[in-house]
Parts: C-alpha cells; sequence; structure tokens
C-alpha cells in the first residue's frame, strides 16, 4: 500500500479519534503520522492510542509514525473576584505578583518571569489576542498597562508577550514527565513548543539523545529572528500557527510560512505546516473555500506535510477532514504547474559534499530517463531526506534498517518507507531494491529505478554510488 500523493498528512488523536477502529480509519483515509497532543488527555489515554497504532502497523505491514507534542509554558491571568470584567479601551489596567482575585482595575499575573523581560512599550495580548494592552510602566513584580483593544476577560485566560524575549525554558516540569513518558511510548517524533532560541532545541537534543527526532514548533515571533540556527538544532519543524498569528500581524504569517518552508528544506529537515488548516470542519461537513486554498498554498510552497489539529482530534467530521486534506493535496500535486514550482523555482542549491552530489544527479537522470522509482537504503535517514530534499518527480522508496528509522521517514516529502534487513553488499541491495519496488507497486517489470546508496555498504552517511537498473 502507497500514497499517490508526495505530501503527508498528520492528524491529532483525541476524543473523537481514540478508538482502533477510528484510528484505523483515519489511517486508510490518508493519514500519515498520528499527533499525541500532550496539551489534553492523560498518559494511559496516550498509552492506548500509541498501542492501536502499534497494533495497525504490525496488521498492515508498514511503518506509521508518532509525534509527541509537548505543551510548553502557559501564562494565564489569576481569578477575578466577581465574574468575568470588561476592561474598557484607554482604561489603566494593572498585574502583579500579589495573588487574591482581581477586579476591573488589577489581576495576579503568577509569573515572575513575565515581570522580569517586560519594558514600556511591551504589549500584553489576552485572550488570544482579543484583548491588548500596552505597558507604561513596570517593576519586578508588578505592570501598569494602557488599554488599547478592550473586551471581555474572565479566569485564566492565556497570556502572550509582545516585543520581549522570556527567560523561560519551553520545558515545564510537566514537560519533563511527558518528554520521559513519550520516548518511554517509543515516540518517533517530540514536538517543543513556544521555542525562542536555539539554547531551547538544545537543551531538548541533550535529553533526548537521539532517541526520537527533535521538532521545533515555531509559534513566537523570537524564534524567527534565530531561524537558522533552530532549523540546525532541530530534525523537522512545525510552523504553529496559531500564537504565531497572534504575536504579530496576521499579514506577516504567509510570508514567514513560506520563508520557514525555504529554510527547512534548504537544511533538508522535514516541515509540517499546522493550525486552523480546516477549522470550519470540526463542525462542518465540508471545509470553506479559503482553507482549501490554505492547505494546496502549504502544498504548493513545499511543505513535507499539512496537520489536522482539533478537525480530527474533538471534531464531528474527523474522517472526512482526513479524506478532505487528502484530496487537497492530491489536486495541488496533479496540477501541472506543481513540479516546475518545487523543483525549479524553490530548489535549494546543492552543498559541496558528495552525499548532495549524488541525490541531486538524482534530479537529473530522472529528467531524462523514465524512471519509476528511485530507492535510498538507508541506516540513520540521512540519504533519504537528502534525496527527498530534491522533489524528485518519482516515487521514492527508503529501504531503511531499523523500524526506528522507517517510521521517523514518513514524515518526509514523497517518502514511501519500508524496512529491509542490512545488506552485504550492492548487487544485494539492487536485487532487493526490484522486489520491494514491484512489491509495494512502486515499479513493475520493465521499468527502470535509481539506487542511491553508500559503499563500503553499512557505513551511515556514505553516499556516494548512484546504480540505474531495469526489472
Amino acid at each position: 500500500m502507497h500514497r499517490d500523493r508526495k505530501a503527508k498528512i498528520v492528524a491529532t488523536l483525541g476524543p473523537a479519534s481514540a478508538t482502533p477502529a477510528l484510528i484505523r480509519s483515519l489511517f486508510e483515509a490518508g493519514v500519515d503520522v498520528f499527533r499525541l497532543n500532550f496539551s489534553f488527555g492523560t498518559q494511559q489515554e496516550h498509552r492506548q492510542r500509541r498501542d492501536a497504532i502499534r497494533a495497525l502497523e504490525r496488521e498492515i505491514g508498514r511503518p506509521i509514525g508518532i509525534l509527541v507534542d509537548l505543551q510548553g509554558p502557559k501564562l494565564r491571568v489569576g481569578v477575578f473576584a466577581s465574574g468575568p470584567v470588561t476592561l474598557a479601551h484607554g482604561a489603566q489596567f494593572d498585574f502583579d505578583l500579589n495573588g487574591g482575585p482581581g477586579d476591573t482595575h488589577r489581576v495576579s499575573l503568577p509569573h515572575p518571569e513575565v515581570f522580569k523581560a517586560l519594558s514600556p512599550g511591551v504589549q500584553l495580548l489576552l485572550d488570544d489576542g482579543k484583548i491588548r494592552l500596552l505597558v507604561e510602566a513596570c517593576g519586578a513584580d508588578h505592570a501598569r498597562t494602557r488599554v488599547i483593544a478592550g473586551g471581555r476577560l474572565s479566569d485564566h485566560k492565556g497570556v502572550s508577550v509582545v516585543g520581549a524575549v522570556l527567560d523561560l525554558s519551553p520545558l515545564t516540569a510537566k514537560d519533563r514527565i511527558d518528554l520521559a513518558f513519550g520516548l518511554e511510548l517509543g515516540a518517533d517524533w517530540i514536538a517543543l513548543s513556544f521555542v525562542q532560541r536555539p539554547d531551547d532545541m538544545q537543551e531538548l537534543r541533550t535529553i533526548v539523545a537521539g532517541r526520537a527526532g527533535v521538532m521545533a514548533k515555531l509559534e513566537k515571533p523570537a524564534a524567527i529572528a534565530h531561524l537558522d540556527a533552530i532549523v540546525a538544532l532541530s530534525d523537522g519543524i512545525m510552523v504553529a500557527r496559531g500564537d504565531l498569528g497572534v504575536e504579530m500581524p496576521p499579514e506577516q504569517v504567509p510570508p514567514i510560512q513560506r520563508r520557514i518552508i525555504a529554510a527547512s528544506r534548504l537544511a533538508g529537515k522535514p516541515c509540517i505546516v499546522a493550525t486552523q488548516m480546516l477549522e470550519s470542519m470540526i463542525l462542518a461537513p465540508t471545509p470553506t473555500r479559503a482553507e482549501v486554498s490554505d492547505v494546496a498554498t502549504a502544498v504548493y510552497h513545499g511543505a513535507d506535510a499539512v496537520m489536522l489539529s482539533a478537525e480530527s482530534a474533538s471534531g464531528a467530521y474527523p474522517v472526512e477532514a482526513v479524506a478532505m486534506m487528502n484530496r487537497v493535496i492530491a489536486a495541488a500535486e496533479a496540477d501541472r504547474t506543481y513540479y516546475r514550482a518545487t523543483t525549479d523555482a524553490d530548489r535549494p542549491a546543492p552543498m559541496a559534499t558528495v552525499a548532495d552530489a549524488i541525490c541531486a544527479s538524482l534530479q537529473q537522470i530522472t529528467r531524462v530517463l523514465p524512471v519509476a522509482a528511485t530507492a535510498t537504503y538507508t541506516i540513520s535517514g540521512a540519504t533519504t531526506l537528502r534525496a527527498a530534499r530534491e522533489r524528485l518527480p518519482t516515487a521514492l522508496l527508503s529501504m531503511a534498517t531499523t523500524v526506528t528509522t522507517a517510521r521517523r521517514l514518513t514524515l518526509a516529502w514523497g517518502v514511501h518507507s519500508v524496512t529491509v534487513p542490512a545488506m552485504a553488499s550492492l548487487d544485494e541491495m539492487s536485487a532487493h531494491a526490484r522486489e520491494v519496488a514491484v512489491r509495494e507497486g512502486l515499479a513493475a517489470k520493465g521499468d527502470t529505478i535509481i539506487v542511491a546508496s553508500g559503499t563500503p555498504v553499512g557505513i551511515s552517511g556514505d553516499t556516494n554510488t548512484i546504480k540505474i537498473i531495469g526489472i
């Protein structure tokens, strides 16, 4: 079984999609990677979902990726003495560390790190940006602000800080517990929320120590200033447009999305575009035309994957949302201008390495010869990712020597991932590539395939050989 599309689908599991039967239906509708959102649910619920995914994987005989998404720090106001208050435009409103219930003039903000980062001119956004406040004066335990966009404010609403970098690790005490549990579950990817600087990813990478791919969720404007360094320390990137769209003008999000995708592709690392992709399908059986265009735009920009959040986790139409996303991707990729746009206009220049020279040659060969499939033999996944970076028009068969690598590669653009035994020679590898390409429906008798690998066989990161073979 293989997908007739290149971009991948990530779907979040939740109350609407927790049973083995629904997980199977989501996979059959097009899901390549399942997301376990640790902002919600219990450890037992996440374990049951992991077990259902792995049982399905064993039954169908192909790897399925699992992405654990850590919650990250949540900044919230305290409570109000008499219920919700209304903040009027132009009014003064104060924050402090005093605790106790708030009123129309003040509220507790139990986060000392926020006050430490504030200065006059910084904005505080409340309740997903519905309320905006400008800091006029501040100290180590208080801030006086002016309401520039008012509204109704109730207990525990979220706070975003615009114009300052918080001295706050994105790994909270809860996250550290969840991270250990996610690694125990055998997660293929760990996503870190609210990354602000490269050091955040270095901390996660040190803890994970190669047991999973580490993914930076880019949802803070501060992270964009360090984009290349964060990408360099990550194995994958997620464009998390929710908070990103709150903390900066919405019109800036599309060009930043494209910039992040381009930086990820240049580095040869998978990039997911997420948040509100088919939002209306939480309640409706069909999406808006704007949402369809949004998904297609991410595909045209070369994203490795697009993601469903509440649509599949808690919506009324989880399977329909996946099926719709599958059709939108397929239609975009069927556009006759698609490959020209993704392979020519946005194609990154190869780096001065043997592996990049080999993978860049794959693109040229597929332009000259009628190649049915390109096969990569990989231990770490590096060869496959460099080939995926080229956005080849052929099927890309990744023959991984471990199930861990095979699962991780399910997120990469165009990759059909399988697990194979260790090979002793290039001839053995070529014979196996023929057999697997035919078995998986990627090629047939009389077709031509390409095999990219390294010699001597079995040495990770030593891609130096192309072999063109007939079936």
